[in-house]
Formats: C-alpha cells, sequence, structure tokens
C-alpha cells in the first residue's frame, strides 16, 4: 500500500477520512485497515461489498496492505451480477459492513469491524503487484475483470495531483459510488496519497455539497447529473464559490449546465476523461483554459493519438472524428482470464483502443464525441458524432436531457434520432429542435426525428445507456 503513503503530514490532527458523517483519522484509519489485512494476508482476491460507507474504505485498505488483489462490487448489483463478479474473479472472502454478515454462496461474508486496530507491518507491495480488479460491462458479454497495478494506480493519481495542483491542504468532497474509478481511485485513494482529508457526502446532493464547502470544502469532485442538480438550486451553487476547483467526469457535461456554474459559482468546472482500462489519462489543468465539451490535454507520462480507419493521425482542427489511442503508465495491465479480449484492445504497435471516438485541436486539447460503437453515426456519407449533437439540443431552454442515436435508414444508412427530456420551459416542439440543431452545426447533422420521453436510462454513474434506447 505504499502508493498511498503521499506527503501526509505526521501531525496532521484532521479527519483523513469521512463518510456519511463517520470519520477517522489517518493512523486510526491504517491501524484499522492492518486490522483487515491480518484477517485477508494470503489470500489470492478478496471482494468488497462497496456500500457508500466508512466500512468500505478500511476493507479495500485493508487488502492493499496485506498485498491482496481488491475485487469492489456495486452495492446495488443483483445476484446474478455478483455471483458472476465473484466467480469469474476467483475472490475467497467477501468484506461487508457488519449488518451483512453471513454466507454468499461457496464465498464466505467477513464483517469489518471498525473499532479493531493492529499495529502488524506488511512487506510493501511492489508496483507491478495487482492492486484491484474492477468490472467493467462491454456491448457484449458479462462484465470483464479490468486488472490495475499498484504502479498504474501511483501514476495516474500523481498525474491528476500535478495538472490539478491538488495538495494536502485541500479538502477533497464528493458523493459518488465506491466502486468506480471517479469515486473509489480517484475520491479515495488520491485524497490518501497527497494527504488531503476526504469528505465523502454520502448521497451526492446539492446542499450536502453547499454545506461541506462551508466547512472548508476546496475540491469537488461530480458526474453531470450531480452538477445539474446543483446548477438548478442557485443558493448551493453559489456557495461552491469558495471553492478551488469543481471536476466533472464520467459524461459530458451539458454546456448549459457549465454556464450556470461558471455564473453561479463564480468560476467554471474542469472537465476530464477516462475509462477503467486507463484510470484519468485527459484533464483541463486547474490553470488551463476551460471549455465546454473539451477535456483537456494527456496528463503526466501519456501520450495520445487520435487515427481515421486507415491508422493515419486526423487533423489538428478541432472538428476532424478519429479513434482515440493512448499510451501510459497508468493503463491496466489486462482483462483478468481473457487474453483473447486483452490483445484485441491493443493495437500491434502497442496503443490501447479506448473505443471512443474524439477530435483534438492544435493546442493539444481534446473533445470526446462519444464511444464509436454507439456515438459515431454514419450518416448519408458523414461521420457525425452523437456528442456534438446532444449538447446543441442541451443547449435549447426547452430541453433538459437528450441522447442522440443512429437507427438503420434505407437511404441514409443511418438516421439521427434524438430522444429528449424536456425543462418544463415551454413545450418540446420536434421541428424546433431540429431547425434549432441545423443552425447551429451543419445541415447534415440534425436529427431526423425528435422523440420526447419522460426519462432517459443511466447507469450509476449517470451516463445514458444508449442499447436500451436503441
Amino acid at each position: 500500500m505504499a502508493f498511498l503513503c503521499g506527503s501526509a503530514d505526521p501531525i496532521d490532527d484532521r479527519p483523513a477520512v469521512t463518510v456519511g458523517g463517520e470519520a477517522l483519522r489517518r493512523d486510526d484509519l491504517f491501524q484499522a485497515a492492518a486490522a483487515v489485512g491480518d484477517r485477508v494476508r494470503g489470500a489470492t482476491a478478496v471482494a468488497v461489498n462497496a456500500e457508500p460507507d466508512l466500512s468500505t474504505v478500511v476493507a479495500v485498505l485493508g487488502c492493499l496492505r496485506a498485498g491482496v488483489p481488491v475485487v469492489p462490487v456495486p452495492a446495488d448489483s443483483g445476484p446474478v451480477e455478483r455471483a458472476h463478479i465473484l466467480r469469474d474473479s476467483g475472490a475467497q472472502l467477501y468484506l461487508a459492513g457488519s449488518s451483512n454478515a453471513g454466507a454468499l454462496g461457496d464465498v464466505e461474508v467477513v464483517p469489518v469491524d471498525l473499532a479493531a486496530r493492529s499495529a502488524s507491518s506488511m512487506p510493501a507491495p511492489a508496483p507491478g503487484d495487482p492492486a484491484l480488479i474492477m468490472y467493467t460491462s462491454g456491448t457484449t458479454g458479462s462484465p470483464k475483470g479490468v486488472v490495475l497495478s499498484h504502479g498504474a494506480l501511483a501514476a495516474g493519481l500523481d498525474g491528476l495531483a500535478a495538472a490539478w495542483q491538488w495538495t494536502r491542504e485541500d479538502v477533497l468532497v464528493h458523493g459518488l459510488p465506491l466502486f468506480h474509478v471517479h469515486g473509489l481511485i480517484l475520491g479515495v485513494f488520491g485524497a490518501l496519497r497527497v494527504g488531503s482529508p476526504l469528505v465523502h457526502t454520502g448521497r451526492p446532493r446539492p446542499q450536502a455539497y453547499a454545506e461541506a464547502a462551508h466547512n472548508g470544502g476546496t475540491l469537488f469532485f461530480g458526474v453531470p447529473t450531480v452538477w445539474s442538480r446543483i446548477a438548478a438550486d442557485p443558493s448551493s451553487a453559489r456557495a461552491l464559490g469558495s471553492a478551488r476547483l469543481l471536476v466533472s467526469g464520467s459524461a459530458a457535461l451539458p454546456p448549459s449546465v457549465f454556464r450556470d456554474l461558471r455564473e453561479l459559482a463564480g468560476h467554471a468546472p474542469v472537465e476530464r476523461y477516462g475509462m477503467t482500462e486507463t484510470m484519468i489519462t485527459l484533464a483541463v489543468r486547474a490553470d488551463g483554459e476551460r471549455r465546454p465539451g473539451w477535456v483537456g490535454v494527456p496528463i503526466a507520462g501519456v501520450r495520445t493519438r487520435i487515427v481515421d480507419e486507415a491508422g493515419v493521425p486526423v487533423a489538428t482542427d478541432g472538428e476532424a472524428i478519429g479513434d482515440l489511442q493512448i499510451r501510459g503508465s497508468c493503463l491496466f495491465d489486462g482483462y483478468l482470464g481473457r487474453p483473447e479480449a486483452t490483445a484485441e484492445s491493443w493495437t500491434d504497435d502497442g496503443w490501447f483502443r479506448t473505443g471512443d471516438a474524439a477530435a483534438w485541436d492544435d493546442t493539444g486539447y481534446h473533445r470526446i464525441v462519444g464511444r464509436r460503437a454507439t456515438d459515431l453515426i454514419k450518416s448519408g456519407g458523414y461521420r457525425i458524432g452523437a456528442g456534438e449533437v446532444e449538447a446543441a439540443l442541451l443547449d435549447h431552454r426547452s430541453v433538459a436531457e437528450a441522447a442522440v442515436v443512429g437507427l438503420p435508414d434505407p437511404d441514409l444508412g443511418q438516421r439521427l434520432v434524438a430522444f429528449v427530456v424536456g425543462s418544463g420551459e415551454g413545450a418540446v416542439d420536434p421541428g424546433a429542435l431540429i431547425e434549432h440543431v441545423a443552425a447551429q452545426l451543419s445541415v447534415h447533422k440534425r436529427p431526423r426525428e425528435v422523440r420526447v420521453v419522460d426519462s432517459l436510462p443511466r447507469n450509476a454513474m449517470g451516463k445514458v445507456q444508449k442499447s436500451r434506447l436503441v
């Protein structure tokens, strides 16, 4: 667990981690983790019921301290998903809060005792040793286990700390799930490595973020759903004016939310890009230009390229779209037990295929269009990114949410269809929205059809599940 030692002040008496009102100082946190480490030492892998509580943090740190790969399991996962994760990972134990003790199939469930302490010393894992096995779903098949090493975690966190000027003088605040890169790696490991206190709000309510700002929070993480709710609550948004940095990720931030936060809080959020396999690789720097829809430049130790179907780099004009590929020290080691899937994810010359479509400009800034499988639409001979059409729709006052997909069309190949949720500011007029997009973008990028819906299907991180729309 050496990558979490960071630059903490040994005499810092502040709580290191606070989750839902429960807090532990740094020495108590690591002694509680050592007690967990004593219990799991020697296991090949250990699953953790990743609820938003302090026991999750202690359980994860205990496994890392013992050099045991951690398998975060979404607390809301159903029995089929949970059984697949446990079976595929080979987890020998399942750590959970004390109220969840019992049995889970063939895997023993071990309660986490927050009062337990241990002074055990354990050898620090090597940089190449696996630290996490995080499960991520693709377009087909069961979720795959993404293996991330201790060294990769350290490299990614150091790159972000430099980009965001993140120090132990900060107080990090977020209310994100503890089974994803954003909430667990950035939101827990990042704070511990840097030495800044973490305040997890339990749920990411606007009032909770505002209260944390009043109590000294300086660095705030959120997904677009969180930020849109904060922007819709002016008093909470204004409270964030005292923050040093607001960070948005995991999905595209609507331009209207970007502008509302800038107006209400007095400063615009920075956006960033990453995925489970790469962690966060692109970020707007704390001192960098903030543009709606742009996710900045590579962090230290990361290289990117955007290539067309022939493998040739696309123009750096901010418009040409290609496949985003990445190299760097923060990338994963492979998919657990799936050598073929791992090999298919890399080019012959050693670049990771993200599966995302993107554009870049001559300053090195990147703009993510979306997933190639669902967000790169080929219509009438044009390559159109769903993301820019969605951004144009969200700029209309009558639209609160938007998702654009390509549906089969005998003439165009694919036709653009927009699903929109009304904002309540006037009736949604499909024809007016189509004309609005045609006026803002090129005519060929306009939706051919607009469907008004009550809500969009989203996953736990707020990403729209377009496969369900299609």
